[in-house]
């Protein structure tokens, strides 16, 4: 019986250190697919002896693949246990292992915006902005350390997270703990997804529902302040007794939608959008009719 071939430390390191680079020959037709074969370089040498092998490994991982950059670590720690496995004589095909990459690279995308663009980074950006603006060349040196420290760590141990996992997956491919992983996945990036459509989703209707004018007293009367500063040291006094800047009161559809439920309009438009991909209408279309839809409403005074 031959000796099982296991990927080493160092073998595993190569591949984490390569996908520091997955983006770099990115496409618009695979996307991050040379990256990814240019990472898993190391570890196809090491398992595959012939020629034959090593090129059909790598013909199978030139497949489409995207998602965020960092968060394809714990996908990659994945498909090295995998190819460990196939590489001792495990029955595992291409159509397993490209679909294991499907199964994870979608749920997993929608966790990387969110916790390192829109989280991590401005935190230590402004940490680092602020020791700048006060002279301390500590600042732009704090930032750039700090930043590729946690990206590093977090890049190897979720590597190492899925290549150990990997095996248990390999063991139960019709479900198991790959459902469980891509279950997961899949309800926390749904859910980031959906807490992002009231920041990414803007919907502002113009429409006014009342008008009601408001008796004296009521109001500012501009024409009746003081002239130069102490006109408007005495606006200023009466906008925080809350009298209104207006004559009128005027109440917009956009104020009763918030009042029932901030975002509603944004939300509606994410289902419906969802809708029509669901029934194979083209993204290309959707974004086209989004277009004039908007700017035959904003025509029309209505948004």
């Amino acid at each position: 019986m031959s000796e099982k071939i296991k990927l080493s430390k160092n073998d595993r390191l190569a591949v984490a250190w390569r996908s520091t680079f997955l983006q770099g020959s990115w496409n618009y037709e695979r996307m991050q697919n040379l990256g990814w074969a240019f990472s898993l370089i190391p570890a196809i040498k090491k398992l595959y002896t012939t020629k034959e092998d090593r090129a059909a490994a790598l013909t199978r991982h030139m497949e489409f693949f995207n998602t965020h950059p960092y968060v394809a670590s714990p996908i990659i720690g994945v498909t090295l246990a995998l190819e460990e496995e196939r590489a001792n004589g495990a029955p595992i095909d291409d159509v397993a292992i490209q679909g294991v990459k499907v199964g994870m690279m979608g749920p997993l995308a929608g966790i990387g915006d969110p916790v390192f663009w829109f989280t991590v980074r401005p935190i230590l950006g402004a940490i680092g902005a602020s020791l700048a603006l006060s002279g301390n060349i500590l600042g732009p040196i704090l930032f750039f350390v700090l930043w590729n420290v946690i990206r590093w760590a977090f890049i190897w141990y979720t590597q190492e997270f899925g290549y150990k996992a990997g095996s248990s997956i390999t063991s139960d491919l019709s479900g198991g703990l790959l459902q469980d992983i891509t279950k997961g996945a899949s309800i926390l990036g749904m859910f980031i997804l959906a807490v992002l459509v009231e920041r990414w989703v803007s919907i502002k209707f113009a429409l006014d529902v009342s008008k009601v004018k408001l008796s004296e007293g009521a109001y500012i009367e501009w024409d009746k302040l003081p002239a130069g500063g102490k006109g408007i040291q005495e606006a200023f006094q009466k906008v925080g007794e809350g009298l209104s800047q207006t004559p009128d009161k005027v109440t917009t559809l956009q104020q009763n939608l918030d009042g029932l439920i901030p975002g509603l309009a944004g939300l509606l438009l994410t289902f419906l959008c969802m809708w029509l991909l669901k029934k194979k209408v083209s993204p290309i279309a959707i974004i086209i009719g989004l277009f004039i839809f908007g700017v035959v409403m904003h025509v029309l005074g209505v948004m």
